[in-house]
């Protein structure tokens, strides 16, 4: 099978709303091409993470998918091989994995998730 087909995992944050309700969104538009998609919550998961060679807490920062030829794919590359797999969405890939957009949205994404994450840690959780 190759990236295009085969099956992927997704280590997603189960207690970020918005990334369950970004699951749910791909999920929607996917429709039968989701099926190939697993979806793995990473919420207590460190020692399972660090056995599939993810950093537990660069998983909390940063999107990350296993093809399944087992390669870990982070960032906007996990973004743009999840959304390559869409027919709405390839255009959207096409043009997030261009490079000054790539770089920019890249910035921006890590701004919005050290954000996420400093409030998560103001509201004790």
């Amino acid at each position: 099978m190759n990236r295009a087909h085969g099956k992927l995992i997704v280590f997603y944050d189960g207690s970020c709303s918005t990334c369950i309700k970004d699951r749910r969104w791909y999920e929607k538009l996917a429709g039968k091409t989701g099926d190939s998609v697993e979806w793995l919550d990473i919420t207590g998961r460190d020692e399972e993470l660090r056995q599939q060679g993810v950093d537990p807490a660069k998983a909390l920062r940063e999107l990350h998918v296993k093809d399944d030829q087992g390669d870990i794919h982070r960032e906007m590359d996990a973004y743009i091989l999840l959304m390559s797999r869409v027919p709405v969405l390839k255009p959207l890939a096409w043009l997030i994995s261009l490079p000054l957009i790539r770089s920019a949205l890249a910035k921006f994404y890590h701004y919005w998730v050290e954000r996420r994450l400093a409030a998560r840690r103001a509201l004790g959780g």
